[in-house]
């Protein structure tokens, strides 16, 4: 799978796990250098406390468009550390 924003790839991997329709990439496949630490969190009921990161690329920035459960509920632990994308973030295969 392949996470592209503003004409860059910034994540990459064969081994996203999908929950919700969403694929979470391992954090190792996606480019630290496009990520600002966002002050956002949100809750969700059976997942936990989701922390979010901006993403810079060319100059443009999608505030909040990158969220992880660094520390998930045992409901949700295969996606610990993994990295999801929305706002306009293309997930391609």
């Amino acid at each position: 799978m392949k996470a592209t924003w503003n004409g860059e790839v910034i994540a990459e991997s064969n081994d996203t796990v999908v929950v919700e329709g969403n694929h979470y990439f391992p954090r190792s496949s996606v480019r630290e250098d496009v990520l600002v630490e966002s002050a956002t969190t949100t809750e969700c009921g059976w997942k936990g406390t989701a922390n979010y990161y901006s993403l810079s690329v060319g100059g443009e920035t999608n505030a909040d468009a990158v969220w992880v459960y660094r520390d998930p509920k045992p409901a949700a632990a295969e996606i610990k550390d993994h990295l999801a994308f929305w706002k306009g973030v293309e997930v391609t295969e």
